[in-house]
């Protein structure tokens, strides 16, 4: 439920110093989700669902550049709930990120109100619950960040704006899924694939002539995926935040936790067409299909599905072609290319390298040989607090080590403002995917092989993406570029969530020893707080001239 406004002015204020200081002047939008459980049968099995306020997947968030969004999340599961944004930044505050690292769980019977800001953001993302396996029971949608109505748009404006979450399934209940793991399994292959929520008959309505754009998103558990649309081209024109160079496919390759923005046009005679998602890089090829529907239709879906690709080379040669539009303006007037990431000196290179072992027996998985466990306090509360003895800044390193595995709270020191390059190297045999909250980077480098400082001679130092979530084919190398400008303690991690559950994340610090609220936010008043944080207080340091201050001082 979207709420327009509040009644007076002295309530907003009150709200405003519950949860601390948001925005300035930008809209507010408010939002108060109930989470449940609830029947639902997706692939044609009843199981137990995770809705939001009734809905599977849960309502799409629609905002504009820096608008200030407030939610309000009511857990009505019989266990501990997070929501994280993936994509949004946060800057300044990864308080509000909704990882276990950051923010402690709402309790069941509770509510907590989250407090972001899409501040110098547009496109496209999802949200998702991040404890425990909650995401392979729902709890997942859309978040759409339009530009203002002054900035311009690379593209006219569509007939329409379409929500296309794809992402593989299990008929298992997410409890169940969950203590598999925890008893040293692994996961079979998924059920199925879902688009929005359904096994089959998704449709998208379409009017002949006009032009739709679709953001679809890769909101599933393990598997890369294919979409296409029977008989029509998509040009491609926006990526996690990024106008890119428009680029037609045929198909598009969406990794786990990744999203896009296509558009297509309803230029084919009219009946109706098959949408198909298939799973990649996979021993058996999982695959559904919905409908794109003409309003003038002369007949249902016909012919052949249409293949989709199945070469690792034509995914590749496809992820290279994906580059930022330089001269399209991005949440600023200002062209996306007027920062000149590749001429920045690197201060710092990070190479990790993901593996799988056994620690006690139960199969982990690992960064540079660390295993990530986490500890009973969110890590940014023991720093706020100063609470010794929860985790240790450095505890993985920085290079790949070559030996055996080891379990630990994982957090990587760096510094604020550093511009580092960080090498994603996969020995293995299987894609990964990997997220990093709070930031966006550039991809500068994918190519088969083992990575060397040679390889620094294919970067694409021009017009590379900037997105959030980045593949790493088999065998594979994956290099990017990253200002880090947010200061806190974000989450970096696989997109393959039993990887991510089993180890494979890790936290980066992001540190400055500067104390002024323009670097970093305050704790929030409602903050939660659990573990060896619980016989804290929040400390009473806003008061009304400090509040004057940031508003008027450091949100301009």
């Amino acid at each position: 439920m979207e709420v327009k406004s509040m009644n007076t002015t002295a309530t907003m204020i009150s709200l405003l110093f519950l949860i601390g200081v948001v925005a300035s002047e930008d809209p507010y939008r408010f939002f108060e989700w109930h989470v449940a459980y609830g029947n639902i049968s997706p692939l044609g099995v009843t199981q137990q669902g995770i809705l939001i306020n009734g809905k599977f997947p849960g309502p799409d968030i629609v905002s504009v550049t820096n608008d200030n969004l407030i939610i309000n999340v009511f857990n009505h599961l019989d266990e501990p709930f997070l929501v994280s944004w993936s994509g949004i930044e946060n800057m300044k505050n990864s308080y509000q990120d909704g990882v276990y690292g950051t923010t402690c769980p709402i309790p069941p019977g509770k509510n907590y109100t989250y407090a972001l800001r899409v501040k110098d953001q547009i496109g496209s993302f999802y949200y998702f619950p991040s404890l425990g396996f909650h995401k392979a029971a729902g709890g997942f949608g859309a978040i759409r960040i339009y530009s203002r109505p002054k900035i311009p748009v690379p593209f006219p404006a569509p007939a329409d704006d379409y929500t296309v979450l794809i992402g593989d399934w299990y008929n298992t209940n997410h409890k169940d899924l969950r203590t598999q793991l925890d008893n040293g399994g692994t996961l079979p292959l998924p059920d199925g694939i879902l688009i929005n929520g359904r096994g089959s008959d998704a449709t998208v309505n379409v009017e002949p002539g006009k032009t739709y754009r679709l953001r679809i998103s890769n909101v599933g558990l393990q598997n890369s995926l294919n979409f296409r649309i029977q008989n029509h081209m998509m040009t491609l024109v926006e990526v996690e935040g990024t106008h890119t160079v428009q680029t037609a496919f045929s198909s598009l390759d969406v990794h786990v936790g990744q999203s896009y923005s296509v558009l297509i046009t309803a230029d084919q005679p009219a009946k109706d067409y098959y949408i198909v998602v298939s799973s990649r890089f996979t021993s058996k090829i999982l695959t559904t299909t919905g409908v794109l529907h003409y309003s003038n239709s002369a007949g249902p879906v016909s012919g052949p599905i249409p293949d989709g690709p199945n070469q690792l080379n034509w995914s590749l040669d496809q992820a290279g072609s994906i580059k930022t539009n330089l001269t399209a303006s991005g949440p600023r007037p200002n062209p996306q290319g007027s920062y000149h990431y590749g001429m920045i000196k690197v201060t710092r290179t990070i190479r990790l390298a993901n593996s799988v072992g056994n620690i006690n027996g139960k199969q982990r998985y690992a960064v540079n040989s660390a295993s990530f466990y986490p500890a009973e306090t969110p890590l940014k509360l023991a720093d706020y607090f100063k609470i010794d003895g929860v985790y240790r800044p450095g505890s993985i390193p920085d290079q790949p080590t070559y030996g055996a595995m080891f379990p630990v709270t994982s957090v990587m020191q760096t510094d604020y403002k550093a511009f580092v390059e960080i090498v994603f190297e996969n020995w293995e045999d299987i894609i990964q995917s990997w997220h990093f909250d709070g930031y966006s980077f550039y991809v500068v480098g994918m190519e088969l092989g083992k990575w060397s400082a040679d390889s620094r001679k294919v970067y694409n130092l021009n017009d590379a993406v900037s997105r959030c979530t980045v593949q790493v084919y088999p065998k594979s190398w994956t290099a990017i570029y990253i200002s880090l400008d947010n200061v806190g303690m974000w989450n970096l991690r696989s997109e393959s969530w039993e990887r991510q559950y089993l180890g494979q994340q890790f936290y980066m610090r992001v540190y400055t020893t500067s104390t002024s609220l323009r670097d970093e936010y305050l704790i929030p008043k409602n903050a939660l707080l659990c573990g060896k944080a619980s016989g804290f207080n929040v400390s009473e340091v806003r008061d009304n001239d400090q509040y004057w201050e940031i508003k008027n001082n450091i949100f301009q």
